[in-house]
């Protein structure tokens, strides 16, 4: 309750100084954007949007790195020691390489709700203020279709039950899987290393669930 209260706080100071609002993404290669520009970045485009529609937003806060499992993400955001108190935007996006390294399931569950909770509490305890991107599917981009039906069915469990654990805590999510599903045969949807998404598919993310996050940065 605490929480709530500092955050309603915060966001009010925030509002009447017309100070931009802050953004911490969290992730790993699809949210730093392996294989593409800087300005190609899913968080990013997202941040330039939502500027273009005159809301004030700094540049992204980015805690990711290609390959990063779950725990590891955790760990990073504990070492962190440039974290603000409260952000106004908080976005998680993680799981790719615990399914790709053959963790299961079972083990992910419990990883991804420590760090939806962290999320939670990274924006004040303001669950209104967090979202969650779905995982895209990498078995239809040329690295992984040799494996295409065993990823699609191992990441739709991946995917099942991070949603499942974002309506527990009634966190919005964003399914974008259907839309990276598209990538075979769109070749423009993959980056040139024939295996990350392109920043037209990002733009394309973006596009699908804007309407929704520029809700939130609004409240």
């Amino acid at each position: 309750m605490a929480c709530s209260s500092v955050s309603n706080s915060s966001s009010m100071n925030r509002k009447n100084n017309n100070s931009p609002l802050n953004y911490l993404a969290l992730g790993d290669s699809y949210t730093i954007g392996e294989s593409v520009a800087e300005s190609e970045r899913w968080p990013v485009q997202l941040a330039e949007r939502l500027r273009a529609d005159g809301i004030a937003i700094n540049a992204p806060k980015i805690i990711a790195t290609t390959g990063w499992r779950t725990d590891q993400l955790k760990a990073a955001i504990e070492k962190d020691d440039e974290l603000l108190e409260t952000y106004d935007l908080v976005s998680l996006l993680i799981g790719v390489n615990n399914q790709y390294q053959n963790r299961s399931v079972e083990s992910f569950a419990p990883e991804f709700e420590e760090l939806l909770q962290k999320s939670i509490e990274l924006a004040g305890g303001n669950t209104n203020k967090v979202f969650v991107v779905s995982i895209p599917d990498y078995g239809k981009t040329p690295f992984g279709a040799s494996k295409a039906e065993k990823i699609a069915k191992a990441l739709n469990e991946y995917n099942r039950v991070s949603k499942e654990i974002c309506e527990k805590y009634k966190v919005e999510y964003f399914n974008i899987t259907p839309i990276s599903r598209q990538a075979d045969p769109d070749a423009k949807l993959v980056a040139e290393d024939n295996l990350h998404p392109s920043g037209e598919q990002y733009r394309q993310w973006v596009e699908s669930f804007y309407k929704e996050v520029k809700k939130i940065a609004k409240q």
